[in-house]
């Protein structure tokens, strides 16, 4: 009986040391000597040498000089890989997929055939009127109380922005907490609606965005004032310019622009997407480096055919680049953004 127990029990050994130790020594071994880029996580180095990112999963690139990955529901977070789920009928899908076209989709038909429809938005915006009322940002911002709280969570200096109107609207503050006894302290994301009404009021016409000043010994500063312009009212504006201009038609783009992956994490776009933006990603270096618009944006379509593949050695599927690999490029190619 012993003797048999006795067998049990080093067989049982014997296996877990071959599966849990020899087994991940050989594979490690072999990854280490054979992939040693891949079995390490595909980390990639920035200029200064120091890691910057994995080519397996996306991150967000905020500044204009750089491609955008696909949107992400898990906010490009690894330890929550998630999709969104949303509904077809839920508005905060709507409004993602708006804000992701309004500045750079182009008409389709029409005496503007392959113009831009962003500047027609912002003309609207302008004028201040939604279905024939004024104050276009108090409805947005009535309409769509989430979409105003998120805009003062978005950023701290958003909150912070909003706090020091607060201050000095202590009467408007007091007549809220009547109102809404159930908030005796307001935060800021809670007097959302009410900043962005009296804002609307006055200021019409007129948005918040972060705008950027350069002093004269070539230092920038940044601060959030009322805009009439820019990428801010083009894409959260552009879905209700989209209700009054029914009509419009506009060229198609591929799903990964406007669509999340199901890992919120999907490291390459479409080869389509990235030409979707590299008018604007090249306007953008061509500023910083005062050279030709038109001479940058062929150097970066080169970058881009150079970068792009796809599956089964080109077989397969559709053309695709890696945007951490596309954009280290042009980081390596034009030097540092500005801020």
């Amino acid at each position: 009986m012993f003797r048999y127990l006795k067998t049990s029990v080093f067989l049982l050994l014997l296996f877990v040391f071959i599966c849990c130790v020899i087994y991940p020594l050989v594979l490690w071994g072999f990854g280490q000597a054979l992939f040693p880029f891949q079995s390490n996580g595909s980390i990639v180095m920035g200029p200064d040498g120091k890691p910057v990112g994995s080519l397996l999963i996306a991150q967000p690139f905020s500044k204009d000089e750089y491609f955008k990955p696909r949107p992400s529901a898990a906010s490009y977070d690894a330890s929550a890989s998630a999709s969104s789920s949303l509904a077809a009928s839920n508005y905060a899908l709507r409004d993602r997929v708006a804000r992701t076209l309004g500045p750079i989709v182009k008409y389709r038909s029409g005496p503007k055939t392959g113009q831009p429809a962003a500047p027609d938005v912002e003309a609207w915006f302008r004028k201040d009127s939604f279905q024939g009322k004024p104050h276009i940002v108090a409805q947005w911002a009535d309409l769509h109380n989430g979409l105003a709280q998120a805009w003062v969570k978005a950023d701290p200096a958003n909150g912070a922005f909003v706090d020091a109107w607060t201050g000095k609207h202590q009467g408007l503050v007091t007549q809220w907490i009547k109102d809404n006894p159930a908030t005796p302290k307001p935060q800021a994301a809670d007097l959302a609606v009410l900043f962005f009404e009296h804002f609307s009021y006055d200021h019409p016409g007129k948005f918040l965005s972060v705008v950027t000043h350069k002093a004269a010994n070539g230092k920038t500063t940044t601060s959030i004032e009322p805009v009439k312009e820019g990428a801010d009212i083009q894409s959260i504006f552009f879905d209700m310019w989209r209700q009054e201009h029914p009509k419009a038609t506009f060229q198609d783009v591929p799903a990964d622009l406007v669509a999340a992956s199901a890992s919120g994490l999907d490291p390459h776009i479409s080869l389509q997407n990235a030409e979707l933006q590299i008018d604007g990603v090249a306007s953008k270096w061509a500023d910083n480096l005062k050279r030709d618009p038109g001479a940058v944006k062929k150097e970066i379509e080169g970058i881009l055919r150079e970068k792009a593949s796809a599956p089964w050695f080109g077989l397969a599927g559709e053309p695709f680049v890696n945007v951490l690999e596309v954009n280290l490029e042009l980081r390596k190619r034009y030097g540092a953004p500005s801020d």
